[in-house]
């Protein structure tokens, strides 16, 4: 996993949503929204894809 596939696992907590996440990580590798979702995005449909990460509903 690269630099920011680890920031994006790392993200993954359970409190925040992914465009929390993908905000959170535009803002900290001044990369433009859209890119950073697509990543988000990309990297947690390949996990989910790989059941090492469920989608749950939220609260």
């Amino acid at each position: 996993m690269n630099e920011t596939g680890k920031a994006i696992w790392d993200g993954l907590d359970g409190k925040k949503t992914l465009g929390e996440i993908a905000v959170a990580l535009s803002e900290d590798y001044d990369a433009p929204r859209s890119e950073i979702e697509q990543d988000v995005l990309g990297l947690v449909q390949e996990l989910v894809n790989r059941r090492m990460l469920v989608e749950v509903a939220a609260v």
